[in-house]
Parts: structure tokens; C-alpha cells; sequence
């Protein structure tokens, strides 16, 4: 996160500079320039005289005050644009009241319709790639939750999928379903986390233990840590079935506030990459929003507080 800072005071350093050499270049352009090499020809009589300053009378005079309030307002835009980027690229975190729970889809109000597409065990050569590029093309973000070991191996797909927009989660380091001790999970969670963070500056704090298994020592470790543990409510089976099957499996169990469960990696995902724009069409054609997991949890959160404020 350190490294993140430093890139965004690098930026907004950039930004200041730019915006001070346009400022000045703009003042050179307004202003006479009088070097002996852009001095006006000689002038031979008065009505040449009358007729030169006639026309410098008409011209605009430059306000130096101005610039400098238009250079601070473009220096204050660019801040809060820097930071709602920040915000909106790098937020892989659920609301407080959610943290140390487990959570399988968000309680939305009846009026929305919105659901969380999931890509797990990356990031993946080829497949990850191939699943941004259709995220993308269709405007959406999903979450997607690493393998540390994979991060580790593949860091510069890691990078894309941060730099895309996408929520980012803990899936452990090597993705076993053995039993673990207090120390054990603490290595698998932890080390995923620190390179996540290393990697894409991203601070995570939503974790999915392999398998879905809950008591293994992993989720409660995770739990302890403040983590939210993040299941599914729609499970497409990608990893077992055929590309028509997995389109079934997903849209009959899908549901508003639904999470959705797919892989991008640890295997052959072709399926999942066949099967993903008509998934999408769908859920489009039944009115569905794609939200990332932070962002469904943040909806419920929302929605709870406007009816605590509508029955005051």
C-alpha cells in the first residue's frame, strides 16, 4: 500500500507540474514578447504609430489572477479525480458490519436487481486474460479470488485484472483441503495477502477458503483476522461440466443480491470462457446489474440504512 502512495504523490506531483508549465506557456503565449528578434519594423510615420497602438488597445489584456484560479481549479479537480479512482479501483473490502462474517449472497431490496459474477484459483494464463476481455467488452466488474502461489508465478496478470477495476480476494496460498492449525492458516492467508498487496496495492479483506470448507481451520482463522468470508448462492460447476450445463446451473439458482460462483484458473477454463457472454446476456435480459462483492454487500448496507431512516 506504502508503494501505492507514493505512486499517487508521484502523479499528483506530475500533475501540478503539467499544469504550472501549461500555465506558463499560456502567459508567454498571451503576453508581448519583447526580444530584440521579435521587435516590430521600424515605423515611419505617425499614422503608423496611431494605427499599431490602436490595435494593441483593442486586444484582450491578460489577467494573471485568472489563470492562477483556473490552474488551482484543474489542480483540485485532478486530486479528487485521483482519489475516487483510488476508491473505485482498489476497494476489495465490505462494509464493517459485515467483517468477520460469513456470507453467501446480500439481502437487497425487492426493487433491485443486482448480482456478483466470482472467478476463482487465478490468476491463470490465457483464461484470465481471455475473461477480462469479455468483462470488459461488456462493461462489467467482477471479483476475482488468487491462489497466492499463482499471484506469485503470474504477477503481471495480476496487475491487469487491479488495473481493470475488478475486486480482488484471498483464495490462500496453495489451495489444499487439509486440516489446519492456528499457524498453518495464518501462512496460507497472510503470505496471499502481503502479495496482493505487493503486487496491485490492493489491501484485501474478503477471503474464500477452497472448497467451500467452513471448518478446516481456515475460515475461522480468516473470521479472527476480520476477514469476510465470501461463499457463493450459485454454483455453475464449471470445473465438471459442459458449457450448456454450466449456463443451466448458474441461471436457475441465480437470485438478486446472488453470488456466483466461476474459475478463471487452476485448469483447462475454456467452458467457463465459452459459456461467459451468454451468461451475461442473460442475467442482462432479465435485468440484471454486475456489481463487484463489496459493492452487493455495500447495496445491503445501504438498504438497511434507509429503512432505519424511513421508520424514524
Amino acid at each position: 500500500m506504502e508503494n501505492f502512495k507514493k505512486l499517487l504523490r508521484r502523479r499528483k506531483t506530475f500533475i501540478v507540474a503539467f499544469i504550472a508549465a501549461l500555465g506558463s506557456f499560456l502567459i508567454g503565449v498571451t503576453l508581448p514578447i519583447n526580444s530584440p528578434g521579435n521587435q516590430p519594423p521600424a515605423l515611419s510615420s505617425n499614422a503608423q504609430l496611431v494605427t499599431v497602438s490602436e490595435s494593441q488597445a483593442k486586444q484582450p489584456k491578460f489577467d494573471v489572477n485568472n489563470l492562477t484560479l483556473a490552474i488551482r481549479e484543474k489542480v483540485e479537480f485532478s486530486q479528487k479525480a485521483m482519489v475516487q479512482l483510488q476508491e473505485s479501483r482498489f476497494e476489495s473490502t465490505v462494509p464493517s458490519k459485515f467483517k468477520g462474517t460469513t456470507l453467501r449472497e446480500a439481502k437487497l431490496d425487492s426493487r433491485q436487481k443486482a448480482i456478483a459474477l466470482t472467478f476463482d484459483d487465478g490468476p491463470w494464463p490465457t483464461t484470465t486474460t481471455q475473461v477480462l476481455d469479455i468483462l470488459k467488452k461488456n462493461n462489467i466488474k467482477a471479483t476475482f479470488f488468487w491462489v497466492g502461489r499463482y499471484l506469485q508465478v503470474y504477477p503481471e496478470l495480476g496487475k491487469q485484472v487491479a488495473a481493470a477495476g475488478h475486486a480482488i480476494g484471498n483464495h490462500t496460498w496453495n489451495h489444499q483441503y487439509i486440516k489446519y492449525n492456528e499457524e498453518g492458516a495464518a501462512r496460507e492467508i497472510d503470505r496471499t495477502t502481503a502479495l496482493i498487496e505487493k503486487v496491485t496495492g490492493v489491501k484485501t479483506s474478503i477471503f474464500r477458503p477452497p472448497g467451500g470448507i467452513l471448518n478446516n481451520g481456515l475460515a475461522a482463522y480468516a473470521q479472527k483476522r476480520n476477514y469476510t468470508v465470501v461463499m457463493w448462492s450459485a454454483d455453475s460447476l464449471d470445473w465438471r461440466t459442459n458449457t450448456e450445463s454450466l449456463m443451466e446451473n448458474v441461471m436457475k439458482q441465480a437470485n438478486s443480491g446472488g453470488i456466483v460462483l466461476m474459475h478463471d484458473g487452476g485448469g483447462n477454463r475454456a467452458r467457463t470462457v465459452e459459456a461467459l457472454p451468454d451468461i451475461i446476456a442473460k442475467f442482462r435480459k432479465e435485468g440484471y446489474t454486475f456489481v463487484t462483492v463489496p459493492e452487493l454487500f455495500k447495496m445491503e448496507a445501504n438498504d438497511l440504512k434507509q429503512q432505519k431512516t424511513a421508520h424514524k
